[in-house]
């Protein structure tokens, strides 16, 4: 068993080398790695102990109260490295829990909600992002968690739009708040207004943001709707690829207008083809399902970790400071993915 183990780690490696890169094994870089995992560990321990809060949440919040302490200059280029290149790396082993025969199979109860639901939350983002004038790449993030699937999809496009780690945990942070609130209030409404399994789980998988929140709210409401809700959360995650792209190219656009030697193969997402790949084994199940599940659960504990490592070198009068745009933000596009998805389901006639 322990053998079996080393070997999954050995792959956990080799998948993830060409994203992390010889950087990451710096010997320089060791002790902010480190410091990283030890929190990141914790973290994870305590997402498993509460899961509606999730690791990634106490990853950010651990992080930020050790930023607290004045650490030697040593640490900072591990902790950079894994807030950057390691969320990169666990984006790809996230692929390994994507099986597409599921996008299929609820495709057709599920792609028009969630295409429609995207479109609104994106198109009112942009606007109330003009009008409460809120820090564009704070926004983008919190747009993009609240339309996909909160800190994986935040995780996916900050490397992408070059966002820094105040940023990210500001976006993390409100994306938090509201999965909570989700959890809470939406089996209550689904109750009240006499939804049915299939309209509550459709509903709670392409409005909630955070997967564990999408499990607590729909599996409080039925089994049924809780099966349902995964299915369709999990498909919604396939989104990430689509807009990673456009925001790609969008940032792209924008390099190549400043930049006399833009390069488009310096900015362009290449993990999400690693990501497009995993999915892909794991669709055509070449490797053993023990192994995929332990690369699945090996990018989930990255995404903790690197968000240990953000919480570390975030500046905690900033977060405080700009906390209530991006909150008023988060609000209004939770607001109107809910309801786009309620209204949308009533017009195909699945609520």
């Amino acid at each position: 068993m322990n053998f079996t183990i080393i070997i999954y780690f050995l792959i956990v490696l080799a998948v993830t080398y060409p994203v992390v890169g010889k950087a990451f094994y710096k010997k320089s870089n060791f002790s902010g790695i480190f410091l990283s995992l030890a929190i990141g560990i914790l973290a994870y321990t305590l997402g498993k102990l509460i899961p509606i809060v999730g690791g990634p949440v106490f990853g950010i919040l651990l992080g930020i109260a050790v930023s607290f302490w004045k650490r030697p200059t040593y640490f900072n280029g591990g902790i950079k490295i894994t807030g950057k290149k390691l969320l990169q790396a666990a984006i790809v082993l996230l692929g390994f829990e994507m099986n597409l025969s599921n996008v299929l199979r609820v495709g057709s109860q599920s792609l028009v909600v969630m295409l429609s639901t995207v479109t609104v939350c994106f198109v009112t983002a942009y606007w109330v992002t003009k009008w409460l004038k809120n820090p564009v790449k704070v926004a983008t993030l919190i747009g993009v968690g609240t339309c996909i699937c909160g800190g994986s999809a935040i995780a996916a496009a900050a490397p992408v739009i070059n966002a820094e780690d105040d940023e990210v945990a500001t976006a993390i942070s409100t994306i938090f708040f509201y999965n909570i609130m989700a959890a809470l209030i939406f089996p209550v409404i689904g109750r009240l207004t006499n939804m049915t399994d299939i309209g509550f789980g459709i509903w709670a998988g392409t409005a909630i943001n955070d997967t564990s929140s999408v499990v607590a709210a729909a599996y409080c409401f039925s089994d049924a709707a809780g099966s349902l809700a995964t299915i369709v959360k999990l498909t919604r995650t396939l989104l990430i690829i689509p807009v990673t792209f456009m925001l790609a190219v969008y940032t792209a656009k924008n390099q190549k207008n400043s930049q006399s030697n833009f390069s488009i193969v310096k900015v362009f997402p290449w993990f999400v083809i690693g990501f497009i790949i995993a999915c892909l084994i794991n669709t055509a199940e070449i490797l053993p399902v023990d192994m995929t599940g332990f690369l699945g659960k090996s990018g989930k504990f990255m995404i903790v970790m690197a968000m240990s490592a953000i919480g570390l070198n975030t500046n905690v009068n900033a977060l405080i400071h700009n906390g209530k745009k991006p909150l008023a933000l988060g609000a209004i596009c939770w607001f109107m993915i809910a309801v786009t998805s309620i209204i949308v389901q009533r017009m195909i006639g699945l609520m």
